[in-house]
């Protein structure tokens, strides 16, 4: 009898598996950021926190290889989500004292670290059981579950740690919540192994190694790295929403808005037309065009006036148009990343592209505290503005250029 052959289910699990990745991140930036910068720490304190959030990310390359060739992606994505869990619980029974900043930043580390293995896992299945036609509305709606675990551990988690009485019942809740989102594992296939995987670790991780070689030897390859390198779409005032919002006003339950239930609705769709958007004209230039477009924002917001309800509007527009970045992103790193050493791959574009966001943020938190918050819009604004330009330049000055006029040897760019 003929085996039924597999159909890819539909991309929206991939908002599903990749929640608890946001809710990580979020938890962080937004629950833990308010109630410690109302605990006394400044907002450089609340960056540096982020930072903790965002260093495993650029560095995330290196343990990567791990997921392309030990154990299966469900048993990797089941270790992410325990580990990640367990460590959201852990932040939320700490006591907020400033004095523990330190401690938070480690568990911080921790928690975001973990994330990042079940993410992996989740992208090793998207690359191998998505159409190239598709990879645009794959990563969009990869993003949007990003994006929209980053809304459920900010603004659920704050709202929670603020009317419950008890803080610790954000990190507990959020725990569970990641553990429920290993459902869609019974409808993903399980990647084959790659090629070599019967022979020792060390000759498939040289294998690896000729993949990701193959990556940064096509003109794709090099400029999806190059544009993920450069300040474009970051997103990084998103990490200091909590810290800043007392120059607009808004309290606790209004930061919980922008960061929670607003920021789904207009984050999730955003990532998802990105996404879509991009698989009809050339992806980096749709990047590239969605980080004007938060340039722009940003600029918008610096200029506009400070009230709670301005504060509401300009936050989610902002989520808007970085859900429309990070559906590009991914749509860009799908695209460059092809099938073979898959996690790999997609993990040295997305080490990449979080190295500037980690410095955005940075810079994002010693501007405000030097200047205020409106100085810190316009410096991220410039940022992406110089991003953009500098790519284009880039880009049209390599057109039709090949491998071999670069450096002796086969292959074609």
């Amino acid at each position: 009898m003929t085996a039924k052959p597999h159909k890819p289910p539909h991309p929206a699990v991939y908002l599903v598996l990749y929640l608890p990745y946001g809710a990580a991140g979020g938890y962080v930036t937004i629950s833990l950021a308010w109630l410690l910068s109302h605990a006394g720490a400044s907002v450089a304190a609340v960056a540096g926190l982020a930072g903790m959030v965002l260093l495993p990310n650029t560095w995330k390359v290196l343990w990567a290889p791990l997921i392309d060739t030990t154990l299966t992606s469900k048993t990797w994505y089941a270790i992410g989500i325990v580990l990640t869990g367990a460590s959201l619980a852990a932040i939320g029974l700490m006591p907020l004292e400033t004095g523990l900043l330190p401690a938070f930043g480690a568990m911080a580390l921790t928690a975001s670290l973990a994330s990042t293995l079940s993410a992996m896992a989740a992208e090793r299945f998207m690359a191998f059981d998505t159409p190239d036609h598709e990879k645009g509305r794959a990563a969009g709606w990869s993003q949007a579950g990003n994006l929209g675990g980053t809304g459920l551990g900010g603004g659920a988690g704050l709202w929670l740690a603020v009317h419950s009485g008890h803080p610790w019942t954000a990190g507990v809740t959020l725990a569970l919540i990641s553990a429920a989102c290993m459902w869609p594992l019974v409808l993903l296939r399980e990647p084959g192994r790659m090629k070599g995987a019967s022979r020792t670790y060390f000759s498939v991780i040289a294998e690896t190694g000729r993949d990701v070689w193959s990556l940064v030897r096509t003109r794709i390859g090099l400029l999806a790295c190059f544009i993920c390198l450069l300040p474009i779409g970051t997103g990084g005032v998103q990490q200091l929403w909590a810290a800043i919002a007392k120059d607009w006003g808004a309290d606790a339950d209004q930061v919980a808005l922008a960061g929670g239930l607003l920021s789904g609705l207009v984050s999730i769709p955003g990532a998802v037309a990105g996404g879509y958007l991009a698989d009809r004209m050339d992806r980096k230039l749709a990047y590239a065009l969605f980080g004007v477009a938060s340039a722009l924002t940003a600029v918008a917001m610096a200029v506009g006036p400070r009230t709670p309800l301005a504060f509401l509007l300009f936050a989610s527009l902002y989520n808007l148009i970085i859900g429309f970045c990070y559906g590009g992103y991914a749509a860009v790193t799908l695209e460059a990343i092809g099938k073979g050493a898959a996690v790999t791959k997609y993990n040295l574009v997305s080490s990449i592209s979080n190295v500037p966001i980690l410095v955005v943020t940075e810079i994002d938190g010693w501007a405000a505290t030097q200047w205020g918050s409106g100085a810190m819009l316009w410096v991220e604004a410039g940022l992406g503005v110089v991003g953009v330009v500098f790519y284009v330049l880039v880009a049209r000055s390599t057109r039709g250029l090949t491998w071999k006029k670069l450096f002796p040897g086969p292959g074609v760019v």
